[in-house]
């Protein structure tokens, strides 16, 4: 595949029973197809043919001068690797071509090389598994925030910039490793979570709350506790006092509301008469209280939907998370039976 720059060697060799032996030193430039399938932990066969395509096996045969098991032995005491390789074994077979005219006649030699995968283990793949054991640790930041949206892409850029670094160890009629396309997905859906938790929509869809609050709730193990906003008026017995408590998920909490009563002008009048100015008082002070309730309920009407959207939210949060961890053990498990078998 190369130019041959062998040193020219003019002398031959010849021996009493007339034979002549040409001893030239030959550089070959070879390729072979690398299966990366279980890089790093991967086992390469590149076979090596030598005949000549030329002349029929008639005028050329080409004969194994040593045995297999000499030249892997000499090949281990001559070889010179960067230390990424490791020498297996060494088989040759002879190969005959049958033509019409004639054949051809070459052999083969099947050299096995193993990599050694200390090095990329230690440079690459227990880095890749930190910053995405990182990344999944990152579901546990409020999706509202917007620190979480921008801690997953300042990962992805940390994580391409170790790509660019590390990118002479990777082989280079490689894939890219799917490790960005996890945290692209898990980023995705952090702006998809935010968004619907910050719906502007008041009213949260029918089949949405069947699907989410009524069948996903359950498989995450998260149940609503938020209770309905209600007011509750408790008239002790002194009927100075008032006391008004607002439910737990309000706002604010309403303790203690004192409503001194009006003075009533007593005169000498009959027992009935007497009364009427208090059933009045009454009557306003209910009139009242049905204003605050009022008031109360429409005030608390708008964020109860908003709780509605942020706890769909947190569910459908959840729920893709499991998804994620589910799909990284089982990557994860493919890749080792992968690396075993």
């Amino acid at each position: 595949m190369d130019e041959d720059q062998s040193p020219i060697t003019p002398y031959v060799y010849i021996d009493s029973k007339g034979h002549v032996i040409d001893e030239k030193p030959l550089k070959v430039v070879s390729s072979c197809k690398l299966g990366i399938l279980r890089f790093p932990f991967d086992v390469q066969n590149c076979s090596l043919s030598f005949g000549s395509f030329i002349h029929y096996d008639s005028a050329i045969r080409m004969v194994l001068g040593l045995s297999a098991e000499r030249i892997l032995s000499q090949s281990r005491e001559v070889l010179q690797t960067e230390g990424e390789w490791e020498l297996l074994n060494i088989t040759a077979s002879e190969t005959l071509y049958s033509l019409d005219g004639g054949g051809y006649h070459d052999i083969v030699f099947n050299i096995l090389l193993k990599r050694r995968p200390v090095l990329y283990v230690v440079n690459l793949i227990i880095p890749s598994c930190f910053l995405n054991t990182v990344d999944l640790f990152s579901f546990l930041l409020p999706p509202q925030s917007v620190d979480r949206s921008a801690f997953k892409m300042t990962l992805i850029l940390g994580y391409t910039v170790f790509l660019l670094i590390m990118n002479d160890l990777l082989p280079v009629t490689g894939n890219a490793t799917p490790v960005i396309s996890m945290m692209v997905g898990s980023l995705l859906e952090t702006l998809f979570i935010t968004n619907i938790q910050n719906s502007s929509n008041p009213h949260v869809p029918r089949w949405v709350r069947i699907l989410v609050l009524q069948y996903l709730a359950p498989i995450v193990c998260l149940t609503n506790k938020q209770q309905i906003n209600r007011v509750t008026v408790d008239v002790i017995p002194n009927p100075t006092q008032l006391v008004t408590t607002v439910g737990m998920q309000a706002p604010f909490r309403i303790h203690h509301l004192e409503i001194k009563p009006r003075p009533i002008a007593v005169d000498h009048q009959p027992e009935k008469s007497a009364h009427d100015p208090v059933m009045e008082e009454l009557r306003k002070l209910s009139q009242d209280l049905r204003s605050i309730s009022r008031l109360v309920e429409r005030h608390f009407k708008e964020p109860q939907s908003l709780c509605d959207w942020t706890f769909i939210g947190i569910v459908l949060d959840r729920f893709l998370f499991l998804i994620y961890v589910l799909f990284l053990f089982s990557t994860l498990v493919a890749i080792i039976v992968m690396w075993t078998f």
